[in-house]
């Protein structure tokens, strides 16, 4: 892990404590590390701190609310687990059997999350710098596709400003199904463009299976674009 991340770390507990998830513990109480979600909790507010610093210095006439936007499409649990899973956390990350086998939205947040402590680490064995290392060789990368693709803009309403502009429609969402019990609900929701349909997605809420349907809709419209 050190070698793909390019930091030593000084102390090697901190590394083993920001890979290790509150599950594994459960398995193996004998584990002599906590869990990571206290680094977690630091990581998240180091990583907001230093990429608003980069975006406050890089974009020096943007007013605050295009900035907030650019930085929450930075630091989102999805582009941390796209990071995540480019420099294979998750080969390194400690799981119960269970958590290991979990895949699509749940292995997104364990994987966040694992970026978070491990940032949260970095800071606490190297300091400011090291962490502002790691985030600039990281996270900022991502920064070009972020403006390249609007990423910073709400998936629907850029969906809609590109089909209003391309096709002279606005978007519809339909529930298509409804899936397990109340307390635990799934929603799968399709976005038709006219009568075409152009992508669908799931979720625990109807808002959030319209956003992922919108955002498979995005790349198709990016093509056609």
């Amino acid at each position: 892990m050190e070698k793909i991340i390019g930091y030593e770390f000084a102390e090697k507990a901190r590394l083993e404590e920001a890979l290790t998830h509150r599950s594994y513990l459960n398995e193996n109480p004998d584990w002599n590390r906590p869990h990571n979600e206290r680094l977690e909790f630091l990581g998240d507010a180091v990583l907001e701190l230093l990429v608003t610093e980069s975006l406050y210095i890089t974009y020096p006439e943007e007013a605050e609310g295009k900035l907030t936007s650019i930085r929450a499409a930075l630091v989102n649990y999805q582009m941390l687990s796209d990071i995540a899973q480019e420099i294979k956390l998750g080969d390194f990350v400690f799981l119960s059997r269970g958590e290991a086998k979990d895949t699509g939205r749940a292995r997104a947040v364990i994987l966040a999350n694992a970026m978070e402590a491990l940032i949260g680490a970095v800071y606490l064995d190297g300091g400011m710098k090291a962490a502002k290392d790691f985030i600039e060789r990281l996270v900022m990368p991502r920064l070009e596709e972020v403006m390249e693709k609007q990423l910073y803009k709400d998936p629907k309403s850029l969906l809609q400003e590109i089909t209003q502009e391309q096709h002279k429609i606005t978007p519809r969402y339909e529930v298509t199904d409804e899936l397990g019990p109340d307390h635990d609900k799934v929603f799968k929701v399709a976005v038709f463009v006219g009568e075409e349909r152009w992508g669908e997605g799931a979720g625990p809420s109807k808002q959030e299976a319209e956003t992922a349907a919108a955002e498979k809709a995005l790349t198709r419209a990016r093509k056609e674009k």
